[in-house]
C-alpha cells in the first residue's frame, strides 16, 4: 500500500502549469514539522515536494499560497531525469489525491498553536425567551397513526 498524509504549511507560492494537452498541474512544497524527541532539541522540519492535477491543482493555485495549512493525502512517486549537465537525477515526490484548505498564515497568525489552546465559549448569556420549546409529555407520534406492537419473533436478528 502506498498512502501518504501530510498537515503543513506551504513553504512556498504553489507554481500552476498546463501540459501540452491542456491539463493543469501544481507543484507545491509542504513544510512539516516533525515530533521533538528529545527534551531540549530543537523542533525539526521537512520540506516535501508535492503535485496536483486538474480541477484540484487549479483549485490549490487560486485559494492557497505561501504559510497557508493544508492537509494532504495522497501517494508516494519517484522518478528521474537527466539534468543539463547530463548527470541522472532522481526525484520524490507526494502525488496529491486529495488537498484540504485549513487555513492561511494570516487567519491563523492570532490563533493558539493547537486546538488545546482555544479560548472556551462564553454560556453567561441569557437564552432569548423566542425559543420554541417542546412539551415532553405530549405523545411525538400522536400524528403517525395506530400503534404497532412487535414481538421478538417479528425481529430478524
Amino acid at each position: 500500500m502506498n498512502k501518504v498524509i501530510l498537515i503543513g504549511r506551504l513553504a512556498r507560492d504553489p507554481e500552476l502549469r498546463t501540459t501540452s494537452s491542456g491539463i493543469s498541474m501544481v507543484r507545491f512544497t509542504v513544510a512539516v514539522s516533525r515530533q521533538i524527541t528529545s527534551q531540549g532539541s530543537q523542533p525539526q522540519t521537512d520540506f516535501i515536494s508535492c503535485i496536483a492535477w486538474r480541477r484540484q491543482a487549479e483549485n490549490i493555485a487560486k485559494y492557497c499560497k505561501k504559510g497557508s495549512q493544508v492537509a494532504v493525502d495522497g501517494r508516494i512517486q519517484t522518478g528521474s531525469y537527466d539534468g543539463n549537465d547530463g548527470q541522472r537525477r532522481y526525484t520524490t515526490d507526494i502525488v496529491a489525491d486529495n488537498v484540504t484548505f485549513l487555513g492561511s498564515r494570516n487567519n491563523n497568525e492570532n490563533q493558539p498553536a493547537n486546538n488545546y489552546e482555544q479560548p472556551m465559549p462564553s454560556y453567561d448569556e441569557p437564552m432569548p425567551n423566542d425559543i420554541p420549546t417542546t412539551d415532553i409529555s405530549e405523545d411525538p407520534f400522536k400524528d403517525f397513526g395506530e400503534e404497532i406492537s412487535l414481538t421478538d419473533d417479528d425481529l430478524p436478528f
